[in-house]
């Protein structure tokens, strides 16, 4: 697929996955960067995508003296492109990685394709600029080469990894993050409003209970007057306030986003009698864990949102009524989900692996499931207390608008 005419463009966009962040990538380049070329293929059949598309693309994509740069994804084997077609060699060739396959999760060891990260190998040889969208994802690439390449059986090439790291830099993924006001209940507009505050209201795994005021009959409802950072909430927000605990999980139905760990942290949360209302997101793929069906059921007088919501307003309005947001990835190299929910108002708790230490600090993170359910259970029973916190991480330095200037660099014709 070409979405745009070559003629005379100085940039070659390829990617053979245009779908998701891939797409969103392509897109926003094409759109923000000048003389562009752009070819794709559809997200789909991606072990294919990875096998085929440096075929498809060296015969689809026209002779043009006026090329200076190539940008690809890692899916892409430039390697056997610029084989294919020479002329695309002397390009500055720039390789982004949105995730690696050396370090990629997988069911079982057995299942693990070695062609995959080997093509992934060969492109950084080929490339000017190997780019990574993570500190994380660059150097747990970067450190796995070597045991990676033990797989072949003799004749191993050595230090590949100290000839692609001169080449390495990191770029995060630029999120295009909408104006949400519209969107956001009371309780967040009030919040937004007092985000200059100094007092912060923080609240870790050590953090104990307030001992319950006599006249509270429920356990569950907040033990303090609901209140902002700089003073009593008005009449018109109490109400949000005083809500159930919204919990928000918008991710790919896949065993990689281990929705084992977050629905069994629910099931206790139900089994303990607390209250909370949770929406299910992300995309579902032709065969989602089985988990889904059985939580499904299991926690059906709590869900509000069950599945993937194709319009992006629908999307954002659920983050935006959401408290709480929950990783329990087993990989992420960025996290976009994470970050889009933060910017909609959402307190978010991430595993303390992965990248998630090098977007969010420390207060956000937990090390183990005991860790995850005691944050929630707090949280259940003090559901105000994220709706008041200012969560400490800054989007915009994520955003096109930081990030653009890096990009442009990137794509210049000059060689690093």
């Amino acid at each position: 697929m070409q979405s745009e005419s070559s003629q005379a463009a100085s940039v070659l966009l390829v990617e053979a996955f245009h779908g998701g962040s891939h797409k969103q990538l392509i897109d926003l380049l094409r759109d923000n960067i000048d003389r562009c070329a752009v070819f794709t293929l559809p997200a789909k059949k991606w072990h294919w995508r990875a096998r085929t598309a440096a075929l498809h693309f060296s015969q689809t994509i026209p002779t043009c003296p006026s090329y200076r740069v190539l940008f690809t994804s890692s899916v892409l084997n430039l390697c056997e492109l610029v084989a294919l077609r020479p002329d695309l060699a002397s390009l500055k060739k720039v390789l982004y990685f949105h995730e690696n396959q050396l370090v990629y999760p997988v069911r079982k060891d057995q299942e693990r394709d070695f062609q995959y990260g080997y093509n992934q190998v060969l492109s950084c040889l080929v490339s000017d600029v190997v780019v990574f969208n993570s500190v994380f994802n660059m150097d747990s690439f970067l450190s796995s080469i070597s045991s990676f390449m033990k797989k072949i059986p003799d004749h191993r090439p050595r230090d590949l990894d100290l000839l692609i790291r001169p080449k390495c830099v990191v770029l995060h993924y630029p999120v295009q993050f909408p104006d949400v006001t519209r969107l956001l209940p009371k309780h967040k507009l009030l919040r937004r409003s007092a985000e200059m505050s100094p007092v912060d209201d923080i609240i870790t795994p050590q953090d104990k209970q307030p001992t319950p005021r006599p006249e509270q009959e429920d356990p569950h409802q907040s033990t303090s007057e609901p209140r902002t950072d700089q003073g009593t909430v008005s009449e018109e927000g109490t109400e949000d306030q005083m809500k159930p605990l919204h919990i928000v999980w918008p991710h790919r139905w896949e065993h990689d986003k281990n929705p084992e760990l977050f629905f069994s942290t629910l099931i206790k949360l139900k089994e303990r009698g607390l209250h909370f209302h949770l929406s299910v997101l992300g995309e579902t793929f032709t065969d989602p864990p089985e988990v889904f069906l059985e939580a499904r059921h299991l926690l059906d007088c709590h869900i509000l949102n069950w599945g993937f919501l194709s319009s992006k307003d629908d999307y954002l309005e659920v983050l935006c009524q959401a408290d709480v947001v929950v990783s329990t990835a087993k990989h992420e190299f960025f996290g976009v989900a994470m970050l889009e929910a933060v910017h909609c108002g959402c307190y978010p708790l991430c595993p303390k692996a992965l990248v998630y230490p090098e977007i969010f600090p420390a207060e956000y993170l937990y090390s183990t499931p005991e860790q995850l359910c005691k944050r929630l259970q707090t949280l259940c029973r003090r559901p105000d207390v994220a709706r008041k916190h200012v969560v400490k991480v800054d989007t915009s330095s994520f955003s096109w608008t930081s990030l653009k200037e890096r990009f442009e660099s990137l794509l210049a014709a000059q060689r690093p």
